[in-house]
């Protein structure tokens, strides 16, 4: 996953979740922020981060805000959009026959349904979820940062969906280098945590996709399971 220009800038504040104020060659500029996260931990005053200008013609910011480097050195991508983006280039490497975006199932819309031995008799049917990790504490990745009952909604239609004969998988891709694994954020949103442990119960499969992140590029280079899991 690749962007096709990128900028660096500095990072001033963030006056809502949508907008940042930053600073390019001594210029301020007002960027959009592509994560309506809290990102508390990262979009720090004075700390590095990096653009892109998608060249959308009337939009009322030039640039997306899509990287920033943590005080620890690490870069982190943010960009909420780039989870899928990554999963479908590799999804498209691990020999399923049908990669199908955006399915419809229950009343969720899950981000991947792939099938295996399409044509056979007895085709393999997949409904995958992806979550992205933008928060670490100690080496170990977080999800999420503020509370999400839409996430807490797509875990149950995945233990439906399990229910149903389909394989189910929850997809946390983790959005820096050298993170292995991820936690749900129980003490931001217990009720994750809950509906984590209940998929795990159920059979869902937990994957943990580690990440390469370079300011234009994400790239998944890992995958790991989560060994809770039945």
């Amino acid at each position: 996953m690749k962007y096709e220009n990128i900028t660096r800038a500095v990072f001033r504040n963030r006056p809502n979740r949508f907008i940042a104020e930053v600073e390019i060659g001594g210029q301020k500029e007002i960027v959009h922020v592509k994560n309506t996260g809290r990102c508390r931990e990262l979009l720090i005053p004075g700390c590095e981060v990096w653009l892109t200008a998608p060249g959308t013609p009337g939009r009322k910011t030039k640039f997306d805000l899509v990287a920033v480097r943590k005080r620890n050195g690490v870069l982190f991508n943010i960009d909420s959009q780039a989870p899928n983006r990554a999963v479908k280039e590799w999804l498209e490497d691990q020999g399923f026959d049908r990669v199908v975006p955006e399915y419809t199932y229950g009343d969720s819309r899950i981000d991947f349904y792939l099938e295996k031995n399409a044509g056979g008799e007895f085709p393999e049917r997949y409904l995958m979820e992806v979550k992205g990790c933008t928060l670490e504490a100690d080496g170990v990745g977080y999800f999420p940062d503020a509370p999400t009952e839409r996430g807490v909604k797509h875990i149950r239609e995945l233990i439906r969906a399990k229910e149903a004969g389909y394989h189910a998988i929850l997809a946390f891709v983790i959005q820096m280098d050298g993170v292995k694994e991820v936690r749900p954020n129980t003490e931001t949103h217990p009720q994750f945590g809950t509906a984590m442990e209940e998929a795990r119960a159920a059979g869902v499969e937990i994957l943990f996709l580690t990440c390469h992140v370079e300011p234009d590029r994400m790239t998944i280079n890992g995958i790991y399971h989560d060994k809770k899991c039945k």
